[in-house]
């Protein structure tokens, strides 16, 4: 099953979806991110380029974003992050916030009615972010329909919905803390025991000493795993709007000058030789991180 809208004769598409076997035939003889992650830019833009009545871009996105799916899926990538919402975003005019929470339920609730296209591709849906900022109908939706595709496992979609990469790590230092400080806790208990020759004796001399928060809980409790290793910007812009500031460490940064709605293939393709490109250097980086 297609994820394109609209009628267009299937031989036409039949030709293109042969076309693009070909394609990934000769891209997949290299390696394949295992995580593409997007931000949406210029959906307003696209509506003013072309005329359009107030959220035809944001439209127009959503339709460019079903294609996408289809091009990672059909390419093998994993994993794909689309930067939906960000928390900064509630400063913009009231009307137009209103305006995408809206048509957010409304194409929930689509993907909720048309279960099986998510599910001909098996896409497991995950919704990210500080998720108590949605309003309750939005909310009850993205759970219906995280639950909905739970067992999905081909492919999985990120929605970074009222997110901010700031926000997020302030949740992983929040989440450690708590962590580290119930492990504190624990092992006192555990020392006094010893100490007082309980009869619940145990060890604790090889225990690791608390020594405040560590990398691995703070990542642990990020948002966003794994992290992207190709992170794709449309509109030209290159700057990362407070997103995933803290798992671009060791990622690509591409920046086509196509707007969101006028994203294509080629776009997704060249993003993957880019990546293929690098991936030597990216791998030694890697490994001198760890």
């Amino acid at each position: 099953m297609e994820l394109y809208n609209g009628e267009r004769p299937s031989v036409f598409r039949l030709l293109g979806k042969y076309m693009r076997k070909g394609l990934y035939g000769i891209l997949t003889q290299g390696p394949i991110p295992t995580h593409l992650a997007f931000i949406l830019d210029g959906n307003r833009r696209f509506a003013k380029k072309h005329k359009l009545p107030e959220g035809g871009g944001h439209k127009a996105g959503f339709l460019a974003l079903l294609n996408v799916l289809t091009y990672c899926y059909e390419l093998g990538v994993k994993y794909a992050t689309i930067y939906a919402f960000s928390i900064d975003n509630f400063r913009r005019k009231p009307h137009e916030v209103q305006y995408v929470m809206d048509l957010m339920l409304e194409k929930i609730d689509g993907m909720i009615k048309e279960e099986s296209i998510i599910n001909a591709y098996d896409i497991c849906v995950r919704f990210v972010g500080n998720l108590k900022l949605l309003s309750e109908p939005v909310k009850t939706a993205a759970d219906k329909i995280m639950r909905a595709t739970a067992n999905n496992s081909k492919c999985v979609l990120l929605l970074a919905v009222c997110y901010t990469s700031t926000d997020e790590i302030v949740h992983a230092v929040e989440e450690s803390s708590e962590l580290n400080s119930n492990e504190v806790c624990n092992n006192q208990e555990l020392e006094e025991a010893n100490a007082t020759g309980s009869s619940t004796v145990i060890q604790t001399e090889n225990m690791e000493s608390y020594s405040g928060i560590k990398l691995v809980d703070l990542e642990k409790n990020t948002y966003i795993n794994p992290y992207p290793d190709v992170l794709i910007r449309t509109s030209g812009e290159t700057r990362l709007s407070n997103y995933l500031l803290w798992q671009t460490t060791n990622c690509i940064l591409y920046s086509p000058y196509a707007l969101w709605p006028e994203i294509g293939l080629r776009h997704v393709v060249w993003s993957v030789i880019n990546f293929q490109r690098h991936y030597s250097y990216l791998e030694k980086h890697k490994e001198y991180l760890k």
